[in-house]
């Protein structure tokens, strides 16, 4: 009998201690678990061996006469000479969204080729692009018009991204140096384009603010993948103008962050 008091006591004991262990295992389960992340896809194109290495450790800088002969005759511009603008600041790249998607130079994006985004250099202009955080360098095409959020100077492609070793990390430090590129029109065509609003409602508010106040120029309002978008082109599409309406939107709409953007 005492045989089996104490079998039952130890029975008893050893259900509350799995009781126990099991619930401690399923409330550490629920606090640590998260959603599955897949690891971004592997390099495209012959640019394979600069992915991005470890942030703290330099990767060597890709060839950039290699890079500059791969590509069609007239791609690039000539990079002999000394840059003819020099900016440092953050950058970041755009991919997937926007494949197979007219850029504003109406070519047709793609996603893999050696391309960038600015607001202000000529379109077709060459970029010579070094991280600052590894030493590697790249060379791309201006090809698009970006990037419209704050503190930010370039928008690279991902292939673009990956061979100078910032797709992993998204966003980060460079110096681009632009080379001589000759335009149709050396002092530009410029627009504003201020956003993105997150009410459509705001959006129509300030395009009928700049339609009071520039009677004569063209306003438009698009939707975006950040929010919705006003666009003005002055008359003359001038960068004093440009940068007249600039100032003046800040007045009327604290909110609104306008960027001078050239169009050709």
């Amino acid at each position: 009998m005492k045989h089996s008091f104490h079998s039952l006591q130890g029975r008893l004991w050893l259900g509350l201690c799995c009781g126990a262990a099991a619930l401690l295992m399923s409330g550490c389960h629920h606090h640590t678990q998260v959603a599955y992340q897949p690891p971004p896809p592997p390099p495209a194109r012959s640019y394979s061996h600069h992915a991005d290495n470890a942030a703290a450790t330099p990767a060597p800088s890709i060839d950039l006469h290699a890079e500059a002969a791969q590509e069609p005759r007239g791609f690039f511009d000539n990079t002999s000479g000394r840059p003819v603008f020099t900016e440092t600041g953050l950058a970041s790249w755009y991919g997937t969204v926007y494949h197979k998607r007219a850029g504003a130079d109406g070519t047709i994006f793609d996603e893999n080729d050696m391309t960038a985004a600015h607001r202000t250099l000529p379109m077709g202009s060459t970029v010579r692009v070094t991280n600052l955080a590894t030493g590697q360098q790249v060379l791309v095409r201006i090809t698009d018009r970006g990037p419209f959020a704050p503190g930010r100077v370039l928008d690279l492609s991902m292939g673009a991204a990956k061979a100078v070793g910032l797709y992993r990390m998204g966003v980060g430090k460079v110096k681009i140096e632009a080379f001589a590129h000759s335009t149709t029109d050396p002092a530009g065509k410029w627009c504003v384009q201020t956003g993105g609003f997150k009410s459509e409602d705001d959006a129509l508010e300030l395009k009928a603010k700049l339609l009071r106040r520039y009677r004569t120029a063209k306003v438009t309002e698009f939707e975006g993948p950040t929010g919705y978008w006003v666009r003005i082109d002055p008359p003359l599409r001038s960068k004093t103008e440009a940068t007249e309406i600039a100032d003046w939107i800040g007045e009327p709409n604290p909110a609104a962050l306008p960027y001078l953007v050239r169009i050709d």
